[in-house]
């Protein structure tokens, strides 16, 4: 493998805790926009987006939906046990299929106050579904790997159902606060369709319907990817190898028409969000293992980009090679994996422009930005911090093109 040496220090910045920004703006499309284009930064609104991108550009943007994943229990005593979920495990690994079930779930999850949920107890609680009372019962089947069984008493209603009804919003741990009811529609994109993050793909956050209307109005076209964003994305690096940091694994899903309009777009692909270029690069690479016989499973390894190749296809060629791998069986829909870890060395096959808010210093994500905009990615920041720039999830935003 060819993979450089990635000095952290040199992707931390100091971000004060005022340039946070705790609450969403009234106006979803109010936000700032930084627009670096050809070294030059210039600073607008969100609502100015049409007239940056190009007409014959592809709008890819990622429709998962955050389901309420913090789950809340009081055993008898008081104590308090707060269950998060991040993967399923039974009786599917599937987000969409688990998230219909209407019998028994098993989550691994972290558990908060875990020492005292005693092995063997049942924790319970009520919610209200369709003006019935529900019990929900929680039960702790492996301590180690913080495997949780999920059960309820009402086998019409569906898990999602459940956890609508009980969750709280996973808000960001840098946030510092509880979530409020203002969270529930706003740590959400206003195109969020299929249930199963826990964490928003928060470059999304700043379109409005009325927006997406004049950016069709001006010929651009649009498409979803969908990947269901892990807990793993707020995971700080400590490895003292960045590269053996434990990178999170997260669940991609993209249907035919989706890789029939980026092939018809190639040149001209921007993603909203870190999530959709991650998504996006990732079938790339899936088209390189079709291509080379290393498989049909969907699943990119952390550093699979990274691995010594003679010639690497066009990203034309290796599209095509997913779109006739569906033709020929008949599928709609691929589904899989991805780990994929894009840090300075990378080279871009699909993406030429991003859509994406400021990220955490020494961060996998502020890694992705430096990638993109190489050296240059310290002076978008300084310039953001300078120009009292919102940061984080309910932030501004930028877009960026890759040279």
């Amino acid at each position: 493998m060819h993979i450089p040496a990635i000095d952290l220090k040199a992707y931390e910045y100091t971000l004060p805790e005022e340039k946070i920004a705790k609450f969403p703006l009234a106006k979803r499309d109010s936000s700032k926009l930084l627009h670096f284009k050809d070294g030059q930064i210039s600073h607008l609104n969100f609502s100015d987006l049409p007239e940056l991108l190009p007409a014959e550009t592809l709008l890819v943007y990622n429709d998962t939906k955050v389901i309420p994943a913090r789950l809340i229990f009081q055993r008898e005593t008081g104590a308090r046990i707060e269950i998060f979920l991040l993967q399923p495990i039974s009786p599917t690994t599937v987000i969409p299929e688990i998230m219909l079930a209407k019998h028994p779930v098993t989550w691994e999850t972290m558990i908060g106050n875990s020492k005292k949920w005693k092995d063997g107890e049942i924790l319970k609680g009520q919610l209200q579904f369709n003006g019935t009372t529900i019990t929900l019962q929680a039960k702790l089947i492996n301590r180690e790997s913080k495997q949780v069984e999920f059960d309820w008493n009402n086998p019409d209603v569906a898990f999602v159902d459940v956890v609508e009804a009980s969750g709280e919003v996973p808000l960001p741990p840098y946030l510092n606060r509880k979530p409020v009811e203002e969270d529930k529609s706003r740590y959400q994109t206003v195109y969020s369709n299929k249930e199963g993050a826990v964490a928003a793909p928060t470059a999304g956050l700043h379109f409005t319907s009325e927006l997406f209307e004049k950016l069709r109005m001006k010929g651009i076209d649009e498409t979803q990817v969908t990947l269901h964003v892990s807990a793993g994305t707020f995971q700080p690096i400590k490895a003292s190898q960045v590269t053996d940091h434990p990178m999170h694994s997260e669940q991609i899903h993209v249907n035919r028409e989706t890789i029939e309009k980026i092939i018809s777009h190639l040149g001209n692909v921007v993603t909203v969000g870190t999530t959709s270029v991650r998504t996006l690069e990732s079938l790339y690479w899936y088209g390189v293992k079709l291509l080379e016989e290393k498989g049909k499973e969907l699943k990119i390894e952390k550093l699979f980009p990274y691995e010594v190749r003679e010639s690497l296809p066009s990203a034309q060629k290796s599209y095509e090679a997913i779109l006739n791998y569906m033709k020929e069986h008949d599928l709609q829909t691929i589904m899989g994996t991805t780990e994929i870890f894009i840090f300075p060395g990378y080279e871009f096959k699909v993406v030429k422009g991003l859509i994406t808010n400021f990220h955490q210093p020494g961060s996998t994500l502020i890694l992705l930005i430096a990638t993109i905009l190489g050296e240059d990615w310290k002076r978008v920041y300084a310039e953001a911090l300078a120009s009292d720039y919102r940061f984080l999830s309910y932030g501004d935003s930028s877009l960026l093109w890759i040279a």
